[in-house]
């Protein structure tokens, strides 16, 4: 069954090329290998050792099942065995005795009575036992019911090793690192992921993946967009024709010089996507108490704020950026997963990230003040600016002013932006609201079972 799950050059051996007291086995593994889902199930299993062995371990009861129902048959088969090998001796005397035969012929060829009375018996021997035997390999193995049973197995089997692909797939783990990853923990691995608190998000979380995948394929890193109108500025590669040829009247270089250094030249304005960030990319998740609320078809909160910010990590990871994780709740509860441009993320970190849940009320100042400070750290050491921070969350607390002003005169030297996605809880993004107030692009996520609800947000990050 393994074999026949691994390699890549399948051929099932012949009936006729085997003993009787294997042909049970052999309905058995034709019954697999004919069965419609079993070429579905090599598509997965051809060339991986765990996959192919995952099969096998998926099919395993309803194989115990299948030798328990066969085992007559089997014992029927064991009998064609030993009848066949008595033919092979009784034929191995009709031989002897035609040797007799031979030897005792005289010159007409005739031979005595009692040498022909003998190989007439052993001819009808031979006759009469090779019948027994051909009948006996005919039933041998005839299980009612096995290739039914089978294209069963097979087809469980197919949907178990595809379940565990698509589950690798969503968490981001690749086909190449799959395989060079040791038997036992790509076992314990799966374990993990089937048995975890995001399991049956995992649909969710490869749907967001695909959609950040595709939103990156549209990435516009510095478009000038719609034009809406003009404005004053001092950006030349805006300006309006009138203002170009004034440049060829020298009697008027002069005064466009005097705007330009003003920034009164009339511009072209345009409404479009804002320039993407370079620092580090930091995804602030709320994992309060409240986060647990499902909202339509059962998604919780939580299962959509995680899943948006792997998605932010996988943006973070293509563009050559930094990511931090940031879960928080109350003040006194916070907990910062990093993970650094260049360096591969293991997936036991991520799933630290993902299924770490704190519990408890709410706290806007601790994460934001985190992550402020993160991105002066990496002002520090790279004079990185531009960062993007996230803040996904459902509820609504106030700040005080002291904390504010630090903030703008951070957010002024450092140049991030605060993008705010309320998941849930409309009110916490209405006008005026201290997330509004803070969030220089601020959305409401109502229907969690949309991933395209923030799709532009992986278009300006």
């Amino acid at each position: 069954m393994f074999l026949a799950a691994y390699k890549v050059g399948l051929r099932l051996r012949e009936r006729t090329e085997m003993d009787a007291s294997r042909l049970v086995n052999h309905q058995v593994i034709s019954a697999l290998v004919e069965s419609p889902d079993f070429a579905a199930l090599r598509r997965e299993t051809v060339g991986d050792p765990y996959a192919a062995a995952l099969a096998v371990l998926a099919q395993s009861g309803a194989l115990r099942r299948m030798l328990e129902r066969s085992q007559d048959a089997q014992g029927r088969a064991e009998q064609a065995a030993r009848t066949r090998q008595d033919a092979e001796r009784a034929a191995t005397a009709v031989a002897e005795a035609l040797g007799r035969a031979a030897e005792e012929a005289d010159e007409d060829g005739g031979v005595p009575a009692a040498t022909a009375d003998a190989l007439r018996r052993a001819i009808q021997t031979a006759e009469a036992i090779g019948s027994a035997a051909r009948l006996a390999a005919q039933d041998a193995a005839a299980v009612p019911g096995l290739r039914g049973a089978a294209h069963r197995a097979a087809g469980e089997a197919a949907e178990a090793v595809r379940e565990e692909a698509v589950l690798m797939r969503a968490w981001g783990v690749g086909s190449g690192e799959l395989e060079r990853m040791p038997y036992a923990r790509r076992a314990r691995l799966a374990e993990r992921l089937r048995a975890g608190r995001l399991a049956r998000w995992a649909e969710l979380i490869g749907r967001f993946r695909q959609m950040a995948d595709g939103e990156r394929a549209r990435k516009v890193e510095s478009a000038t967009g719609e034009l809406v109108g003009v404005t004053l500025g001092d950006d030349l590669s805006r300006l309006i024709p009138s203002e170009l040829a004034n440049l060829g009247l020298p009697e008027l270089r002069a005064v466009f010089a005097a705007r330009y250094a003003a920034g009164q030249l009339m511009l072209y304005d345009s409404r479009g996507e804002q320039p993407t960030g370079r620092g580090a990319v930091i995804a602030c998740v709320d994992t309060s108490h409240s986060m647990y609320a499902a909202g339509p078809g059962g998604v919780t909160r939580e299962a959509w704020s995680k899943a948006c910010a792997l998605a932010l990590l996988d943006q973070a990871r293509h563009a050559g950026r930094d990511f931090v994780g940031i879960l928080f709740s109350a003040e006194d509860r916070i907990q910062v997963f990093r993970f650094p441009a260049g360096r591969s993320a293991g997936i036991e970190q991520v799933l630290d990230f993902a299924e770490t849940f704190l519990g408890g009320g709410t706290s806007y100042q601790a994460p934001l003040t985190v992550a402020r400070e993160l991105l002066e750290e990496e002002f520090d050491d790279a004079t990185s600016t531009r960062g993007d921070i996230v803040m996904i969350t459902d509820d609504e607390c106030g700040v005080t002013e002291e904390w504010t002003r630090g903030w703008n005169e951070a957010r002024r030297v450092l140049g991030f932006r605060l993008f705010g996605l309320a998941v849930g809880a409309p009110g916490a993004a209405e006008a005026g609201s201290v997330l509004d107030a803070l969030c220089d692009n601020l959305r409401s996520i109502e229907d969690l079972t949309d991933v395209h609800a923030a799709a532009d947000l992986f278009r300006l990050i």
